[in-house]
């Protein structure tokens, strides 16, 4: 019996240097009936060049004005051909030569709307990252206790449960949070899949953070349906930052980088203000005058 083919969607923007190994590991991959689309935003760093020598199945170009995630994974999709699609971010190199087949065979079940995989940090992630990634991936990731987790950087869909509604384009932050937690509503499962590993990751700066985990939270509360309780200056930003800064000290006494602890107080302090300067704009955005 052959193989279904697999509709691959990846997301670029000026990541030549990542390109150098995304592209190989996924010429390397032992399942062969796939095609690739490519949704580039500008790139001047050779990107282009590296993408039409692999020359994939379609290449769309945008500027990056024109940018938004759900408006590009929606456009992804409506090109592929394939009923299961999954999603590569150009600078997330596949781990392995199952990274396909592990991440796409959950999809088979109709039941399953979405899958994620693994997650790896780069040798120079700073700390403070690779603290989140050991969190959200790990063999003992907390992740699976929370309320709801998913990441978009090397994840699934099923065709027929993203026709019934895609991702909302209103949304310039949390697309995948506010996606994947509507599949779960309709009665879907979300399923990670720590056998399907890429190697990401990214060294933010202080300001950086910040304006993220804003964006994040902003998008979050604007897809509330209900009034956020508890969004407080005492419960967000300074319990939550001594609760993330004694992850962070663990994480740096365990992996001998003390050194890094310091840095990694101020990018939590960050992030925790920005959360929460998020919620209280998005929430105030989704509120009738």
């Amino acid at each position: 019996m052959s193989e279904p083919l697999v509709s691959i969607i990846m997301r670029s923007y000026n990541e030549a240097w990542a390109l150098k190994g995304t592209l190989p590991a996924l010429r390397a991959q032992q399942y062969r009936n796939w095609e690739l689309i490519v949704i580039d935003s500008g790139s001047t760093d050779g990107s282009q060049e590296l993408i039409r020598a692999f020359q994939p199945a379609h290449f769309i170009q945008i500027t990056p004005a024109e940018y938004n995630p759900s408006r590009v994974m929606n456009h992804g999709m409506r090109l592929a051909r394939a009923d299961v699609c999954l999603f590569l971010n150009a600078d997330a190199t596949p781990q392995g030569t199952d990274w396909l087949p592990r991440l796409a065979a959950p999809l088979a079940n109709p039941r399953v709307a979405a899958v994620f995989g693994r997650q790896i940090p780069r040798p120079d992630c700073q700390a403070v990252y690779a603290c989140d990634y050991e969190r959200c991936f790990g063999p003992a990731r907390e992740s699976a206790r929370w309320e709801h987790f998913f990441s978009m950087v090397s994840s699934g869909l099923r065709r027929d449960a993203w026709a019934r509604r895609g991702f909302r384009e209103e949304l310039q932050y949390a697309e995948d949070d506010e996606y994947t937690r509507w599949c779960r509503a309709q009665g879907y499962d979300v399923l990670y899949v720590p056998e399907s590993v890429v190697m990401h990751s990214h060294n933010y700066t202080v300001e950086q953070a910040r304006r993220r985990s804003f964006g994040d939270a902003r998008a979050i509360a604007r897809a509330w349906s209900r009034h956020p309780d508890g969004i407080s200056w005492w419960r967000i930003v300074l319990l939550g930052w001594l609760s993330d800064v004694r992850h962070d000290f663990r994480f740096c006494s365990s992996h001998r980088r003390f050194g890094e602890w310091p840095h990694a107080a101020r990018v939590r302090w960050a992030q925790r203000a920005g959360k929460l300067a998020g919620y209280r704009q998005g929430w105030k955005e989704s509120t009738p005058a």
